[in-house]
């Protein structure tokens, strides 16, 4: 049995890796990398495989058994990037793919939810047994506002008052290692998110009662908060995904009340109450 993960070195696939490693036995995990030199820590065998060289996947995934399939941080060039992994498992007699979509990418007014669906899409037409890991939000990506929200006096979004249900990355990664290490995921769709959802005005009364001051929200239109996000230094087109990603959150695109995530961990997901505490001591 081997169970290998797609972009092992970053910040979820190293999480997965760790809970994998306390529920199989090492030497069954496989962490494929671009450059497996950065995987010398993780204390799994570890195979060079890169989403846009097509020649490095048939390689990587020979032997394997169970694919988690991360998906690319490449907005605009996911869908490729995956259909050459699901083709090469295919190719390689990988038996499973789990997969790191987003909630409801079905139905998400989120535009980032596209490729999610589309590679859902690709994955059910591939005639390989999946699971569908449709993950919220990061509680972590909000990591860089709360510092600027106290820095500036004020948190800023176009949320409105939608509510989020976000979990720590690692709340996530424990999700993931379940599915990976036991049976009876074949084809299912888990929908996951955090127990406890918050609005952007709530997750500014937590920053304030942290911080000992108070910080409002201040909820932008769309087009000027994605302004803001540009004066900050992030590209333009991030910035418009992240301001239409707020707007999709103010419709309901990353609540979800179903305690799958919570369900599948077997305990509690983490609060944002933890990533304000653990950032503002």
């Amino acid at each position: 049995m081997t169970i290998a993960i797609t972009g092992a070195t970053g910040q979820l696939g190293r999480l997965v890796v760790e809970s994998l490693k306390t529920r199989v036995p090492a030497g069954e995990i496989l962490a494929l990398v671009r450059d497996p030199a950065k995987a010398a820590d993780m204390g799994v065998a570890a195979r060079a495989a890169d989403y846009t060289q097509a020649e490095t996947l048939g390689p990587a995934l020979e032997g394997v058994d169970t694919l988690l399939l991360i998906s690319g941080n490449e907005v605009g060039q996911r869908l490729p990037q995956h259909r050459a992994v699901i083709e090469a498992a295919q190719a390689a007699g990988v038996k499973r793919i789990a997969y790191t979509s987003i909630l409801r990418a079905d139905a998400s007014p989120l535009v980032l939810a596209d490729e999610h669906k589309a590679t859902e899409a690709l994955l059910k037409a591939s005639g390989l047994a999946y699971t569908l890991l449709r993950n919220s939000w990061y509680a972590e990506n909000y990591a860089g506002s709360i510092h600027g929200a106290v820095a500036s006096g004020a948190l800023i979004g176009s949320a409105g008052q939608g509510k989020i249900s976000a979990a720590a990355r690692a709340d996530y990664a424990q999700a993931a290692a379940v599915v990976l290490a036991t049976d009876g995921h074949e084809n299912k769709t888990y929908e996951l998110a955090g127990d406890t959802a918050f609005t952007l005005a709530e997750l500014a009364a937590e920053i304030s009662a942290k911080a000992g001051k108070t910080i409002p929200y201040n909820d932008l239109p769309e087009a000027e908060y994605a302004k803001v996000l540009e004066s900050l230094g992030l590209p333009a087109a991030f910035a418009a995904i992240l301001a239409q990603s707020d707007v999709g959150a103010s419709q309901g695109g990353l609540f979800d009340d179903g305690h799958q995530l919570s369900a599948l961990i077997g305990r509690p997901t983490t609060p944002i109450s933890a990533l304000v505490a653990s950032l503002l001591p």
